[in-house]
């Protein structure tokens, strides 16, 4: 996997941005003061309260958790390119995990991999243009016996072939549970 290059000389919140975290988030944040010993501690409980508030942590919202916190934004950023749970633009209403495990892996994961990016016109952690749908790969999923597998919204699909790509996407149901 390549890393994608920041161009640090030129600033992606512009200058006369309103801020992003409100008063009633920022008292979310403090409430977990108490319970670590510092406020570094505090990051990814408040990263959650972002992304559960605003559906995706924005570079924004980084610096000013990191202003709040009285950390360096780089710490914020290190932490949010660590957990793939966490994103940084708006994801779909519809998100697919493929799980890329070894088991997985042997069983055609990345052919799986493949047809829904050629399906769907996206890459791993990006969101179609319409934002229906979102893509991403976790370790595990922790259903061996099922794969390649892949969750739609939490909804498992078992088995699934780059053949069926197509079909399953197209099932307005697809993630829901039966």
């Amino acid at each position: 996997m390549a890393w994608p290059a920041i161009n640090r000389e030129k600033s992606v919140i512009p200058a006369d941005a309103a801020p992003v975290l409100t008063e009633p988030v920022k008292a979310k944040i403090a409430g977990f003061f108490s319970r670590y010993e510092t406020r570094r501690a505090v990051l990814v409980p408040a990263l959650h309260v972002i992304q559960d508030t605003y559906g995706h942590v924005s570079y924004q919202a980084m610096k000013e958790v990191a202003d709040f916190l009285g950390i360096a934004p780089s710490e914020v950023l290190d932490t949010i390119s660590y957990y793939s749970h966490f994103w940084t633009g708006p994801r779909g209403r519809k998100v697919i995990v493929v799980c890329r495990s070894l088991t997985c892996q042997v069983l055609g994961h990345e052919a799986l991999l493949d047809a829904i990016k050629e399906h769907l016109g996206i890459d791993e952690h990006e969101t179609t243009p319409d934002g229906q749908w979102s893509l991403m790969t976790e370790e595990c999923l922790g259903a061996c016996e099922c794969g390649p597998c892949m969750l739609i919204n939490g909804r498992l699909h078992s088995k699934v072939r780059p053949q069926d790509v197509a079909r399953i996407l197209a099932d307005p149901d697809c993630d829901k549970e039966r």
